[in-house]
């Protein structure tokens, strides 16, 4: 699951449907912009692994910078300088959806733009800190842990980007959002599955790379086959996500700070 020590008092967060819209070489190529994707801040009740989609790099800039607690500032103002501390000088920055899903309580909606400020950061992003709504998203995404990203592993080594899958792409994390404020289940399920359909298109390698030894596409296939709807974590792997309002053997659950 992860590591049971004391965690600190900075969250994480998962990043549900529309994942890598938030990076401009997507966005750009978006023919119906703004297209959406959707976060959530974590309670830090014990330590998720390492390379697994939880933004645990961002994380540690985060607690650098802060300590052990976000400061009390405008979130928007936490996202850019935590995204200046940690993309300094990379070749392939994090995208902004990491900082915003820390920066910002409750379950989140980004819609990015890249007329916008390149699309390196949300044209809006738009919380809802429901407590009911909090609690039913964590009480029905059931997380397994599958594998951390091999060492040697790049999702951007094959590159298909094309329109009519990043608008698809942008319109899953919209529908993910709208399930999530109608507690629709079925809505959710369909918008993770329709997000990974469009991961496997645009970004083939987020699932399959000669790094990668787990079969990530057939054990999500069959859980969204058993529990209706699945997705990863994020690329190369890392946890599992299930939308169920079943239990699903070996899973547990994340408390969602609204």
């Amino acid at each position: 699951m992860g590591d049971l020590r004391p965690a600190g008092g900075i969250p994480y967060r998962l990043a549900l449907a529309g994942g890598w819209i938030d990076q401009p070489f997507v966005s750009s190529r978006d023919p119906s912009p703004p297209g959406s994707m959707v976060v959530a801040m974590v309670e830090p009740d014990f330590r998720f692994m390492d390379l697994c989609g939880m933004a645990t790099s961002t994380r540690r800039v985060a607690a650098r910078l802060w300590g052990e607690a976000l400061p009390d500032r405008p979130p928007a103002d936490l996202v850019r300088e935590l995204y200046a501390a940690e993309n300094a000088g990379k070749a392939d920055p994090s995208g902004s959806q990491d900082m915003v899903g820390l920066a910002y309580p409750g379950v989140s909606r980004l819609d990015y733009d890249a007329s916008h400020e390149g699309g390196i950061f949300p044209l809006r992003v738009e919380s809802c800190r429901d407590r009911g709504v909090a609690a039913w998203l964590g009480s029905v995404i059931r997380i397994l842990p599958v594998a951390q990203r091999p060492a040697g592993y790049s999702p951007l080594g094959e590159r298909r980007i094309e329109g009519a899958w990043v608008r698809r792409l942008g319109q899953s994390g919209r529908d993910c959002w709208d399930a999530i404020l109608a507690r629709d289940l079925r809505g959710l399920q369909e918008s993770m599955n329709e997000c990974t359909r469009c991961w496997e298109a645009l970004l083939p390698a987020t699932l399959r790379h000669p790094a990668i030894a787990v079969d990530l596409a057939g054990i999500r296939d069959w859980y969204a086959a058993e529990y209706g709807g699945a997705m990863y974590s994020g690329c190369g792997g890392g946890y599992l996500y299930v939308a169920s309002d079943r239990e699903v053997p070996g899973s547990f659950r994340a408390r969602i700070r609204p």
